[in-house]
């Protein structure tokens, strides 16, 4: 089993507000939903941090497979998440992982899928529920990764994904909800969605890679060989957080996916790896400032732990 978030809580008790450097937290903060060890609230920790930041200096909690919440759209394969984009978002997530293909009956429109299995939500959906959060929390921005799934009957070629997409920013009018070109400071971001583009596109958005190129340097091993495949796993996630943390000014977006498949269920994957590396990662390093990137993971609801703490790598 995972540790307890009361034991998170307990040795986390004595952060108190002269702990929270590079914070403008007015005298009278005060939240009324769930807040870090450090004292964050979830829903607004962004707001406290400088907009003079640039999103390459954060460490951003995500989710893999963002909608995948219901395992009868699919199998415990396909099954990711708990809690619906409303939730992660209230509760600190800020990278969602957002993956289409054409939607039966609707020319026009994007469904959200995991491969060929339909989630049952409509890419309309997230974007409205992303911009009802960033309404409500204007200090706050998500970072999403739209990616042409390319899978099953629904699959869509180049051209006809891209044509789609400009029906969602002209078309539905969701243009003037995202952010687009080079990395933003967290300033400029504040209030939108920053489209991290995994499809062939020729607008010089960022562009997504799930291994290394201008705008990225992410680990995404999924699956791996050898007599302990999630110790491999164990050991790419720990790679990627020495390398983040020890290039703090290098010019790309690192990325270090928390997940694993490669023959286990998600869940099964995501505990193992949150017991053996995650956590004892992270524990051992509570009092130092990281910039991680953006770290996407599997049940954050089942690792509150693990995703306060990443909220908590962006104060000193």
């Amino acid at each position: 089993m995972g540790i307890a978030r009361r034991e998170l809580l307990r040795w986390g008790a004595g952060f108190g507000a002269a702990a929270l450097g590079g914070l403008a937290l007015p005298g009278t903060a005060r939240a009324d939903g769930p807040t870090t060890p450090r004292g964050l609230p979830t829903e607004s920790w962004m707001s406290r941090l400088s907009g003079d930041l640039s999103l390459l200096d954060l460490t951003v909690p995500g989710t893999h497979d963002s909608c995948c919440e219901n395992p009868a759209y699919g199998t415990e394969w396909s099954h990711t998440q708990n809690w619906g984009i409303p939730r992660q978002l209230t509760e600190g997530v800020r990278f969602l992982d957002i993956r289409c293909n054409g939607l039966q009956g609707a020319p026009d429109e994007l469904g959200i899928y995991h491969s060929d299995n339909y989630q049952h939500i409509r890419l309309q959906d997230v974007l409205d529920q992303c911009r009802s959060f960033l309404r409500s929390q204007p200090g706050e921005t998500v970072l999403m990764r739209l990616r042409n799934e390319r899978a099953g009957g629904q699959a869509l070629d180049d051209a006809e994904f891209l044509r789609r997409v400009g029906h969602y920013l002209d078309g539905l009018g969701y243009r003037g909800l995202f952010h687009f070109h080079g990395w933003p400071t967290l300033a400029t971001a504040r209030g939108k969605v920053v489209l991290l583009a995994d499809f062939a596109n020729p607008w010089g958005l960022i562009d997504w890679s799930s291994g290394e190129n201008a705008h990225f340097d992410t680990q995404d091993v999924w699956q791996t060989g050898g007599l302990d495949p999630l110790g491999a796993k164990g050991r790419s996630i720990a790679a990627q957080f020495d390398k983040a943390f020890l290039n703090p000014t290098y010019p790309k977006m690192f990325v270090n996916f928390l997940s694993y498949a490669g023959g286990y269920w998600p869940r099964t994957s995501s505990q193992a790896l949150m017991d053996r590396t995650v956590y004892p990662y992270l524990s051992a390093r509570t009092e130092q400032r990281a910039r991680y990137g953006v770290v996407p993971m599997d049940f954050p609801d089942l690792h509150v732990n693990v995703l306060q703490m990443l909220i908590d790598k962006n104060v000193t």
